[in-house]
């Protein structure tokens, strides 16, 4: 993941305020703000207020999936973390494991998964190969 720093979220609302009334069918009759595709809150030290950047997403490597987030949250996991709680620190951070999103593309090797599949990430991965306890 690489930070792109630039530009305000103010900057960033108003000029996505023209784009976001072209199409308005299904879509919330809200007005609020809408972040870019590649925008996230990310957490650079513990305790510390979210900062909504820009980040640029590598392409997936092998056995990896790359999922375009479209609703998450913050759980007491995600707090727990982001409060550096009984663990080492390890910032910056990107929270909101509990989501839903559409994968994007996938590494060499994912077969069960394919480009436009809905999906619903976990926290703590599953390994196939290694059976239950």
């Amino acid at each position: 993941m690489r930070l792109i720093r630039g530009g305000t979220s103010n900057e960033r609302r108003t000029s996505k305020s023209k784009e976001r009334t072209k199409n308005t069918v299904g879509k919330p009759a809200v007005d609020y703000y809408h972040p870019k595709p590649e925008d996230a809150a990310v957490a650079w030290e513990a305790g510390k207020p979210l900062v909504i950047e820009e980040v640029e997403v590598a392409p997936p490597q092998a056995m990896e999936v790359r999922i375009k987030i479209l609703f998450t949250s913050l759980c007491h996991t995600d707090v727990y973390f982001w409060e550096a709680k009984g663990q080492t620190p390890l910032f910056p951070r990107i929270f909101g494991h509990e989501a839903s999103g559409i994968v994007e593309s996938v590494g060499e090797g994912v077969t069960e998964l394919q480009p436009g599949d809905h999906v619903l990430p976990v926290f703590t991965g599953e390994c196939k190969g290694v059976p239950a306890l």
